[in-house]
């Protein structure tokens, strides 16, 4: 009887020493795996940054145009009203 006990409680400390083998070894692949998996995602990030700035830069280049366009109609316009103020003061006298 007693060799019977002994021999499974030999039994369960082997399996539960392999089961944290098992697990140790698990989580040095996960780890490796991340390692492996960073690469890319750096390069990705590093892309999207690049991507992001050049869309800004012709977003503010765009905005720059219309500002412009903006600013030579006010030009325009106010030239227009000073001509017609100065008819309008021609008409009165």
């Amino acid at each position: 009887m007693k060799q019977i006990m002994l021999s499974v409680i030999a039994v369960m400390c082997l399996a539960g020493f392999s089961s944290l083998s098992f697990a140790e070894e698990m989580g040095k692949m996960k780890d490796e795996m991340k390692g492996e998996m960073k690469g890319p995602k750096d390069e990705m990030k590093g892309e999207m940054g690049k991507m992001k700035d050049e869309t800004k830069s012709e977003k503010d280049k765009m905005k720059g145009e219309m500002k412009m366009k903006g600013e030579d109609m006010k030009h325009e316009m106010k030239g227009k009203s000073d001509e017609m103020k100065g008819k309008m003061g021609e008409m009165g006298k």
